[in-house]
């Protein structure tokens, strides 16, 4: 019912916004008294894209395959948004990227999807030239898990003329990624000027401050761009600068779950006193029976008559318990409310920092062009970028085994600090070589993720743990070698013919941390081993090891691994007549780690009118498993149950993934199919594309969920597995595997209207993306998992939640932009379909929980308005909001809330939690 209701208010949704728009266009036709030719909209039908073709681009409306194109030089200075993942995530229906929270590495790099596909499905260019992926690995719960993506925001916005997004399948042409499709990002060639802009902004919201209200997650941002001519046939140099400062924000509720027991009350009054009980044993087991336990006794006795909201029973108890064993079933007692009290405390005290990480980011891009006749010319693009991140963990609260509260009687908040790398550096030369244009390029790029854990501490090591931990980190290297050819021939009415060759080559590393990081300690201060005695608590439980809310990566974790990929590739562009074009594409390519891959493309548009246009396309594609899923490996400290639980994260090649029967991972292979029109009416100065488009995915590589051992083994095949959680000192295991095959089917309505009436231009965009993921067919387990009834683990609810349910399935957008003399007014409403948590819990109230139970998130509409004022030529300021009417997802139920800290869910992708932003912006050109 619920389902039924949220599916009208979609349909309401967008029927309304539907009718607004074209209303808009009937009262502006009703003004003019005869049609004005645009010469806007001449400009934006007739723009000249690259991507997607080899034959040197063609119009938008000409081509066969849908592209998008984005001028972020004529928007950025109207937008609250400032990096290019969520730019493209309000401009962009089909693509999707949401700021993360509480998911370690991912919270500073934002993963991003394009047509509900995962981040590693969608190809990067930079002018023209594949970009390296992020070193990081989205190992946490939430969209695009078990995925490798491209670190988009390690690229200054400002730094980019245009955004080219090539909404269909085309590893064809591309190679390996490009299944969901290709985005070509442009840099500026502007010479001659200096530009420049100061953005300053925050939320004002009534949640900010763990919704206490007021203002929080400022944002100062400085960009400045310049560029000037190199001699006089055309060369030129462009270089980009940004610095970003953004502060936390905060949406926790308030804790509401146990913070401190009785011991603690205790704990805390003996310290008043100058003693720290946590000093009087290292194992409380050990304690037991010896001398020295009645006096630790007695300590309990002395210090727990200092607590005056124990009542005389309780003390009594207390008393009269002369063992360590019989104060230990009394003192777990919770005594929250009492002890915050005392300590002058508030539950919000004890909040985790939900909401976006604290982030410094610094930019440096050049793009650079130098003729050296009149064919040929060298030119050469790249940057460097560093950002350190600031994240939180899970509250380490005074009453758990994992806080030691010898050091921390109050508990404390980890930290994960991070600093990512990103190098690029691309340079070639091109020119004309006997009728043939011929490229030839080298682009290198690197990316690294280094982790520092702070506030910390190492449980196990008790009072000699440090509170900062190095914990390691990942390094990519990507180096790629490009030879084109292409050449038109004066055939029917043109033919280009295009050829190449692709060498790459892929390093990936993974980097322990510090010793202490990750190894857990007897009460000696050695390793532990299966015979040491090992730290406890007062209560018993055995105290962790590793820093705690991240454990650095290992020495066995350590790899360096290598592989190369080589491609050839053949392209024909043929205009049998000015209104019948086929596009042909074909590409082979072989890997050193997994084998090789051919693939097709054919695409046509027929020009049934000089204003109407129909396209079709058909291809197969590819997806090489990246290097970092088959070599990822780490192992992890986790609690379950309240005990310690080792998890193993295990390459494919390991023996306990054969032992499973877990193969070595494959391609991701899909054959896709999309038809579209795209239409003008000259008349209305409208513009109007629509593409519907179906994606078969075979052999989807996804991170599994965790595997225990076999409780009673009755096969030698269990047995043997077994044996490797032993040799590998593990309790649980999870693998990167080609677990199952997925369809994809969607629609993607693009519709554009400009008009200039006088002194005012007004430009309407409306635009909606309907698409929906499914399984398909088994889940690709092998036989030990199915005899066992294992294939849940090898691809879980969860994870189908993922996959299915968490991206918004119906997106749409009209923005609407009035340039009136010297002022600039733009508003933007975009819609956000339903999803679903991936918790599986009562969602309806009903008192049953069903295996595929979620709690409904429902569709919102978030408005963004901005007011630009144009002081003189040179000087730009505009204010505006992002979210005006302070929208926020629905509110999770209690069950998925972790004590009321997750106000709203962190699995989903729709806008994010942070409520209104508003924003100054200062533009300057000279």
């Amino acid at each position: 019912m619920i389902q039924k209701s949220m599916f009208n208010s979609s349909k309401r949704a967008v029927v309304s916004t539907a009718v607004v728009f074209f209303s808009g266009i009937y009262l502006t036709q009703a003004q003019e008294t005869k049609p004005v030719k645009d010469t806007t909209s001449d400009k934006q039908i007739e723009e000249v894209v690259l991507v997607g073709s080899r034959s040197g681009g063609r119009s938008k409306a000409d081509s066969p395959v849908p592209v998008d194109v984005f001028n972020l030089k004529d928007i950025q200075q109207s937008l609250p948004q400032t990096n290019i993942n969520q730019i493209l995530n309000t401009i962009a229906p089909s693509f999707t990227s949401t700021i993360q929270t509480n998911a370690d590495g991912s919270d500073h790099s934002d993963p991003a999807q394009l047509r509900g596909l995962g981040p590693d499905q969608t190809l990067i260019l930079i002018n023209g030239k594949r970009r390296h992926t992020s070193a990081l690995v989205n190992v946490n719960g939430a969209p695009g898990r078990g995925t490798v993506g491209t670190d988009l925001n390690a690229i200054p916005a400002f730094a980019l003329s245009k955004i080219e997004v090539l909404r269909d399948g085309a590893s064809a042409q591309y190679g390996s990624d490009a299944i969901a499709g290709v985005m070509n990002l442009q840099l500026k060639r502007d010479t001659g000027k200096l530009t420049g802009q100061l953005n300053y902004g925050g939320y004002l919201t009534n949640a900010a401050k763990d919704h206490t209200g007021n203002y929080d997650g400022q944002q100062f941002q400085v960009d400045l761009n310049y560029g000037n001519k190199i001699g006089k046939r055309g060369g030129f140099y462009n270089l980009t600068w940004s610095s970003q400062f953004r502060d936390p924000t905060r949406r926790a509720g308030t804790e509401s779950g146990n913070i401190y027991n009785a011991y603690n009350a205790i704990e805390k009054r003996a310290s008043e006193n100058g003693v720290n009980l946590s000093s009087y044993f290292n194992n409380i087991n050990n304690l037991k029976g010896t001398a020295g336990e009645q006096d630790f006794v007695n300590l309990i006795h002395q210090y727990a008559q200092g607590v005056g909201y124990f009542d005389s029973g309780f003390q009594n108890n207390i008393q009269n318990a002369n063992s360590i064993t019989a104060l230990q079933a009394l003192l777990g007692a919770n005594y929250t409310d009492q002890e915050l009290a005392y300590r002058g405390q508030t539950r919000k005290d004890f909040n985790m920092q939900v909401g976006q990480s604290k982030l410094n980011n610094h930019q440096l891009f050049a793009n650079i062009e130098v003729p050296l006749n009149e064919d040929w010319k060298v030119y050469t693009f790249g940057g460097y970028s560093i950002r350190d991140g600031q994240s939180g963990g899970f509250f380490r609260r005074p009453n758990q085994s994992r806080t030691f509260t010898g050091l921390y009687l109050d508990g404390y908040l980890p930290e994960i600090h991070t600093k990512i790398q990103d190098l690029s550096l691309s340079a070639g030369v091109k020119g004309k070589w006997d009728g043939w244009n011929v490229d030839f390029s080298n682009t290198f790029g690197q990316n690294s993720f280094d982790y520092t854990i702070e506030n910390t501490g190492n449980t196990s090591l008790r009072f000699n743990s440090p509170s900062s931990f190095r914990a390691g980190g990942l390094q990519f290297l990507q180096n790629t070698i490009n030879l084109d050819f292409s050449k038109q021939f004066d055939v029917f009415q043109g033919l280009n013919v295009a050829f190449g060759a692709e060498q790459r080559h892929e390093n990936f590393k993974i980097n322990p941390g510090e010793e202490a990081s990750y190894t857990a300690y007897d009460v000696n201060g050695n390793p532990q081993t299966a015979t040491s005695v090992n730290p406890t608590d007062f209560f018993g439980a055995a105290l962790a090891g590793g820093s705690q809310v991240f454990a650095g990566f290992r020495e066995a974790n350590r790899t360096d691994r290598n592989r190369n990929a080589y491609a050839a590739y053949a392209d024909v562009e043929f205009n049998f007549t000015n209104w019948f074009l086929v596009d042909a594409a074909v590409r082979y390519e072989d890997y050193s780690d997994f084998g090789s891959t051919f693939n097709y493309k054919l695409a046509s548009r027929i020009k049934l009118s000089k204003d109407l246009n129909f396209r079709f396309a058909g291809s197969t594609g590819f997806r090489a498993p990246s290097i970092h899923q088959i070599y990822y490996n780490t192992t992890s400290t986790q609690f379950v149950n309240g005990n310690l639980r080792e998890v193993g994260t295990f390459s494919n090649d390991s023996a306990i993934a054969k032992g499973f029967g877990i193969p070595k991972l494959k391609q991701e292979t899909s054959k896709s199919v999309s038809a579209g029109f795209a239409y003008k009416i000259p008349s209305l100065n409208l513009n109007i594309t629509a593409d519907a488009y179906f994606i078969r995915i075979d052999d989807r590589i996804v991170l599994t969920d965790q595997f225990s051992r076999f409780s009673n083994p009755t096969t030698d095949e269990q047995r043997l597995v077994n044996a490797e959680f032993e040799n590998a000192n593990v309790n649980a295991a999870q693998f990167f595997a080609n677990s199952i095959d997925t369809e994809t089917k969607g629609l993607d309505v693009v519709i554009s209207h400009h008009a200039n009436l006088g002194a005012f231009k007004l430009n309407n965009d409306f635009a909606i993306n309907f698409n929906e993921t499914k399984k398909v067919g088994d889940i690709h387990a092998s036989d030990l998992l199915k005899n066992a009834g294992l294939e849940t683990s090898y691809f879980g609810e969860r994870s189908r939640v993922y996959l299915e349910d968490s991206v918004p399935k119906i997106k749409a957008s009209f923005s609407n932009n009035l340039k009136w003399n010297d002022f600039n007014f733009y508003l933007r409403n975009t819609y956000y379909g339903k999803v679903y948590g991936a918790d599986v819990v009562d969602a309806n109230f009903d008192g049953v929980i069903l295996p595929n139970e979620h709690q409904l998130i429902t569709d919102k509409i978030i408005t963004d308005l901005s007011i630009g004022y144009d002081i003189s030529k040179n000087f730009n300021l505009t204010l505006g909001a992002n979210n005006l009417f302070d929208i926020y997802p629905t509110r999770n139920i209690a069950a998925s809330s972790n004590n009321d800290q997750f106000v709203y869910s962190r699995s989903t992708a729709q806008f994010g939690q942070n409520g209104r932003y508003v924003f100054s912006k200062l533009t300057v050109s000279f």
